[in-house]
C-alpha cells in the first residue's frame, strides 16, 4: 500500500493518473454514442487516418498531435461527406481514408531527414509520457463533450437510435452528426498517448460492452462506460508500472479481463 501511495509523489505518475481520468470520461461518453450508432469502424478509419498527420508533422517539424488532429478531423468530415452527400458506400469511404492516412504517414516518415522517429508511443501509447499541455487539451475536450451531451442529450439520443425519426421531427441531424464526428476525431487523437493508434478503438468499445451487461439505458450507459474505462485504465496503469510492461497494451488487456470476468459472473449468477 505504501508503494502505491508513494507513486503519487512522482510528477509523471500524477499526470498519468489525470490522463486516465480524462481519457475515461471522453472515451466513455463518445464511445457510448459510437456503439449505439454502430459506427465503430468509422472511428477506426479516423484513428488510422491521423497517422498521416503524425508523419507530416515529423517531416515538417511541428507538434505531431496537431498534425494528427488536422488529419483526423479532415478524415471524419470527409467520411461523413462522402457517405451522406457523394453517395459513396460507408465502408468504402472508411477504407479510403484509413488507407490514405496510413500510406501518407509512412511516406512522410520515410522522407523525414535524419533518424527515423520513434513511433511506438503513438502507435501503442505510453500514458507515463503525457505532458502538461496534452493534459490541458484533454481537459478542454472533456468540458466540450460534457457540455455538448448535456445540452443536446435528447437530440443525440433520438439520432443515435432512430435517425429517420429525428429527421421527421425536424431535428438538425446533419449538423449534429458533423459536430459529433468532429468530437470523435478529437477524442481519438487526444487519447493516442494513452493507448496508441492501434489500440484506441478498444478504449472506445470495450467499456461500453461491459456497461451493456448491466444496463440498456443510454444515460446509464454513459456513466457506467466511463466508470469501467477508468477502472481498466487505472488498473492497467498500476499493473504496467509494477511489471514494467507497455502501458497501452496492459490497459486494453485489463479492460478485456474485466469484461470477461463480469460476463462470466452475469452468465452464472
Amino acid at each position: 500500500m505504501n508503494s502505491l501511495i508513494e507513486l503519487f509523489s512522482y510528477g509523471f505518475f500524477q499526470k498519468a493518473f489525470l490522463a486516465a481520468v480524462f481519457a475515461s470520461l471522453s472515451c466513455g461518453i463518445v464511445g457510448s454514442y459510437i456503439v449505439a450508432r454502430r459506427i465503430v469502424f468509422i472511428s477506426g478509419g479516423i484513428t488510422h487516418a491521423s497517422f498521416g498527420g503524425i508523419g507530416l508533422a515529423f517531416l515538417v517539424g511541428f507538434n505531431p498531435l496537431l498534425g494528427a488532429v488536422a488529419f483526423a478531423v479532415g478524415a471524419a468530415l470527409g467520411i461523413q461527406f462522402f457517405t451522406k452527400v457523394a453517395q459513396v458506400r460507408e465502408d468504402s469511404s472508411i477504407a479510403i481514408f484509413w488507407s490514405l492516412g496510413m500510406a501518407l504517414g509512412i511516406i512522410f516518415i520515410f522522407l523525414t531527414p535524419g533518424y527515423t522517429p520513434n513511433l511506438m508511443s503513438y502507435l501503442f501509447g505510453n500514458i507515463l509520457t503525457v505532458t502538461v499541455s496534452e493534459l490541458l487539451w484533454m481537459f478542454i475536450l472533456n468540458i466540450l463533450i460534457i457540455l455538448f451531451f448535456s445540452l443536446y442529450y435528447r437530440k443525440i439520443l433520438y439520432i443515435a437510435f432512430d435517425e429517420e425519426f429525428a429527421r421527421a421531427a425536424g431535428l438538425p441531424v446533419n449538423l449534429i452528426n458533423y459536430l459529433i464526428i468532429t468530437l470523435v476525431a478529437l477524442t481519438v487523437v487526444l487519447n493516442i498517448r494513452v493507448v496508441g493508434i492501434i489500440l484506441i478503438l478498444s478504449l472506445l468499445t470495450i467499456p461500453q460492452a461491459t456497461a451493456n451487461l448491466f444496463t440498456k439505458d443510454f444515460r446509464n450507459l454513459l456513466i457506467l462506460s466511463s466508470a469501467f474505462a477508468f477502472l481498466g485504465t487505472i488498473s492497467g496503469l498500476f499493473i504496467s508500472y509494477f511489471l514494467d510492461i507497455p502501458s497501452g497494451a496492459t490497459i486494453i488487456f485489463t479492460l478485456i479481463l474485466i469484461f470477461g470476468l463480469l460476463r462470466l459472473y452475469k452468465h452464472f449468477f
